[in-house]
């Protein structure tokens, strides 16, 4: 049968009909303005102004990054005050110690992300400085950037340094170490720590901490950071560099691995001096403050953190301190070891912030509860001013209040998870800091703990992204504004070193969590680093445990092989989306064989007689053949007694898509045609089977006899117009239902919905802002303040910190704001606003090439449209119209045409506005 030509997919981004490695070229913005009705200064761009220098130089998503590890990828931003201009060239210079290394000679392109280093080989270990300017579409040339720095990392042969520990058969090890050095007498004008420990560590310097790091991964292939030290060491005088290190074993989300401690410091002086100190049997360890205590839950496997005041070693990590009682450090080890056999650079980093309590309320019983307003992943911090010693002062932290306005300690509120402290107080002034994150909003201090409101506080850590580029929308309706910074926050504060499910709970990073959670943080923070570094862990995941295609269902891990079909399903579009967003073709190339192995896990599961995925292997209890949506109560009814599931088969087809986009961006042209027809026999397959046939709407799946499932969920038939499956004279009839449903989708999925919704922007809105029903709009009414694991958390227990239900704030963008990437990097976009929904809605996306404004104003059957643009990036702008002539233009813009009730214009960077009155 012959299937319809079927509409773009509905995905958190709009995927181009063809997309190729290079970005939007010059040529598209050099075409002339043709004069058209309504249309203002209707003429050839003129040739104005040379571009400015460029600004925002990095490396690798990174300003000014210390361990470059493989091929250096430049990136800047071209800077031009004429409207509509473009870079038609480039040209990068690198040198060292003022020596030219690399001059990329003038390169005729657009590309201003990801270009990569062509030069010799570079040092390991070593700084460079880098400048780079560009030209425009007129060939005017822009001057030399600033120059910027960046550093290159080290091998695993380069370290030259052991893995230290202390001997203890402890699970949960708090482990200082420490060692003195004399600094030599010539000015320090550089010096770097690498580092890397298991699982985190402080680094000290002199007394104070320089750094602090997480490396959850499997032992064989981990992480190290390198910190610039240079303003902490000076010629001449002793200095003591140190470490507090934390193991503590297996949990969900991080491999036991072994206890261990690696560091090499190199100090380099004016007259060309280079001291290196690593780790070694010289080191001296000693045991840390942290009491024995239980675990806080069976999940994440942390521990309830019980510090003991009087214990603590004070000046441990400043010149001069007696160290005579602590052991010589037990050697792992020289660096590579049979356990420790690989490291690489870490790229995603972590910002922290100190924050107050919003408010603190003194009980009867005279303890102190306070409260930050929000949940937020942090460690607390109180000072006692007058501590007593021997005195223990318990404290708990919490996500909701009881009764009596203590912090709850129910399991059922707190995700069945531990989240006391205890510290025990020395005599005189002191500070208790936690040193592992956990995710809360209350935080209580048992009476007579000899503390005042103002002495309360807590460090906020999440991934480093640039806040200066964080979006932004108000809109007509302060619902939908406020669901918008829920879901913003949410998807920051579960962002770690690595995308957690929660930072309370489990603290894992799980497949279907990341590929929701990226497109989040993508679209609200232009996050690169977080993403590309789990994408290529859950590739990892299919080299060490699957030889079928599968992808671990969450990696690192501390129990070893496990997925979930769909899980492994989501992970090609995630990658796709990952491209569209980044242009980081280097990152896609490399993924590709991965996306292409899980499209050969699902072909294997096609059945010949049907041609639908059956039984696709994977999961196991609940999860077995796919999870569908979770917790379970968020099925609303799924029929999970079915062989060949609706769900898993709209999935398999944008495997099969995604997969082919990615060969097709990479010139695999045959691989791409094949993969294009696998997709279109699926979803032949599917509207030929998995549809009722009295009104086409689908079902939940086939049962293994071959029948049809009575039941048509919401979310079967949201993915057939999410994913483009359902064919184009029956989309109204499927949409109709799924609107007619309400919210009958979780929050992990429930961005499917929002999807499927955005051809109706008042349904897509009253899902949002629903104050009654389940969703977004309930979980304010409810106090809550972070996206829940499910919309019934507060009644079955579940999460009350699960970022998986911010990933509709990239729908939100796109829908109400109505800005669409067409083309990787952003170099093209489109924007749409809504026809009804809101009155107005004003804001800003960060693209990979800057960030776009966008202002819509509805008055009546009148609108103003308000677009600025970055250069280098193309925008078409749809302007609900009969015709041009109802359309006045302030700026520079192209009209491309009429379509489906649109003016339809082209404009390239600069402001213009958009004038429709009828």
């Amino acid at each position: 049968m012959s299937v319809p030509r079927k509409p773009a997919p509905r995905t958190p981004f709009a995927r181009p009909r063809r997309v190729l490695l290079a970005s939007v070229t010059a040529a598209a913005l050099l075409a002339p303005v043709a004069a058209f009705p309504g249309t203002a200064n209707a003429a050839v761009f003129a040739a104005g102004h040379a571009p400015k220098a460029p600004v925002h130089l990095t490396v690798g998503d990174r300003a000014e990054p210390l361990n470059v590890e493989g091929t250096p990828m430049f990136g800047w931003r071209p800077r031009d005050t004429d409207p509509g201009e473009v870079q038609s060239a480039y040209q990068i210079v690198v040198k060292a110690g003022g020596r030219k290394v690399w001059d990329s000679g003038r390169v005729a392109s657009s590309r201003q992300e990801y270009v990569p280093y062509a030069g010799p080989a570079l040092a390991p270990g070593t700084a460079y400085t880098w400048t780079v300017r560009t030209w425009d579409r007129t060939g005017k040339k822009s001057g030399w950037s600033r120059p910027a720095a960046f550093e290159t990392g080290l091998r695993d042969q380069d370290w030259q340094a052991s893995w230290i520990r202390r001997t203890t058969a402890e699970a949960d090890d708090y482990t200082l170490a420490r060692k003195d050095i004399a600094v030599g007498r010539s000015r320090v004008v550089r010096a770097r720590v690498h580092i890397a420990a298991s699982h985190q560590y402080a680094l000290h310097i002199n007394g104070e901490v320089v750094d602090r790091g997480g490396t959850f991964s499997y032992p064989d292939d981990g992480f190290y950071r390198t910190v610039d030290v240079t303003d902490k060491l000076h010629e001449g005088r002793q200095a003591t560099i140190g470490a507090l290190y934390h193991w503590y074993g297996s949990g969900q989300g991080r491999p036991k691995g072994e206890p261990g401690l690696l560091m090499r410091l190199v100090i380099e002086h004016v007259d060309g001096e280079r001291q290196v100190v690593v780790t070694d049997g010289t080191w001296r360890v000693a045991r840390a403050h942290w009491k024995a205590a239980p675990r806080r839950n069976g999940d994440g496997g942390d521990y309830v953190e019980q510090i003991d005041g009087p214990a603590e070693q004070r000046g441990w990590d400043r010149p001069g301190f007696d160290a005579s009682g602590w052991a010589p450090a037990q050697v792992a080890g020289a660096h590579p070891t049979p356990v420790f056999k690989k490291l690489q650079a870490q790229e995603a980093g972590l910002t922290y912030t100190n924050v107050r309590p919003k408010k603190v309320t003194r009980l009867a019983s005279g303890a102190l509860v306070a409260d930050f307003g929000t949940v937020i992943p942090a460690v607390p911090v109180v000072r006692f001013r007058d501590g007593e010693a021997g005195r223990h002062v318990d404290m708990d932290a919490g996500y909701v209040l009881a009764a009596d306005g203590s912090v709850s300690r129910s399991k059922s509120d707190n995700q069945n998870t531990d989240l006391s402290y205890g510290y025990t107080q020395r005599d005189g002034d002191q500070t208790f800091r936690a040193f592992t994150y956990e995710g809360f909003r209350y935080f209580e201090i048992a009476p007579d703990a000899g503390v005042r409101p103002e002495d309360i506080g807590a460090v906020v850590q999440h991934t480093d992204v640039d806040l200066s580029r964080t979006a932004r929308l108000r809109t007509s309706d302060s619902g939908v504004d406020a669901v918008f910074d829920l879901m913003r926050r949410s998807a920051l504060y579960g962002s770690q070193t690595q995308f957690m499910d929660t930072p309370t709970r489990e603290k894992g990073q799980f497949l279907g969590d990341s590929a929701d959670v990226s497109l989040a943080t993508m679209g609200a923070y232009a996050e690169r680093r977080l993403s590309r570094q789990a994408i290529r862990e859950f590739m990892a995941s299919q080299a060490r445990y699957w030889t079928d295609g599968r992808l671990n269902a969450v990696y690192p891990n501390g129990d070893g092989r496990r997925d979930i079909p769909d899980y492994t399903e989501m992970f090609p579009g995630w990658v796709w989306s990952y491209y569209e967003q980044s242009g980081d073709a280097a990152t896609l190339a490399e993924a590709y064989p991965v996306m292409a192995n899980v499209a050969g896990y699902v072909r294997r599961h096609i059945d010949s007689g049907t041609g639908l995925v059956t039984n696709l292997e994977g999961g196991s209890g609940q999860y077995r053949y796919g999870i569908i949506d979770w917790p379970a109560t968020m099925r609303y009814g799924h029929d999970m007694d079915t062989a060949a599931r609706t769900v898993i088969n709209v999935l398999g087809v944008d495997v099969f898509n995604s997969a082919a986009r990615t060969a097709e961006a990479l010139g695999k042209k045959d691989e791409a045609a094949a993969l294009r027809r696998e997709a279109v026999t699926l979803t032949e397959a599917i509207n030929a089977r998995l549809r009722r046939a009295s009104d086409g709407v689908y079902i939940d799946g086939l049962k293994a006899d071959g029948s049809q499932s009575a039941h048509a969920s919401q979310i079967a038939n949201a993915y057939a117009l999410a994913f483009g499956v359902a064919p184009a004279e029956g989309r109204s009839r499927v949409l109709d239902h799924v609107a007619s449903l309400g919210m009958r989708m979780g929050p992990f999925t429930a961005h499917r919905l929002m999807a499927a919704l955005a051809d109706r922007p008042d349904d897509f809105v009253t899902r949002l802002t629903d104050r009654e029903g389940h969703g977004w709009g309930n979980i304010l009414a409810r106090g809550g303040t972070f996206t829940w694991e499910s919309w019934d958390a507060p009644e079955t227990g579940q999460s009350h910190s699960h970022p998986w239900g911010a990933t509709s704030l990239a729908e939100v963008q796109r829908t109400l704001l109505g800005v669409a990437v067409t083309a990787p990097a952003g170099s093209a976009i489109r924007v749409r606003p809504p026809a009804t929904g809101l009155d107005r809605a004003a804001g800003t996306v960060p693209l990979q090439r800057g960030d776009v404004s966008v202002d819509w104003r509805r008055r009546g059957d009148a609108l103003t449209l308000t677009v600025d643009v970055p250069v280098n990036v193309r925008a078409e702008v749809h302007v609900p119209a009969r015709s041009a002539a109802g359309v006045r233009v302030s700026g520079q813009a192209r009209f491309l045409g009429m379509r489906d009730g649109h003016a339809v214009y082209e404009t390239g960077s600069g402001r213009v506005t958009f004038h429709q009155s009828r």
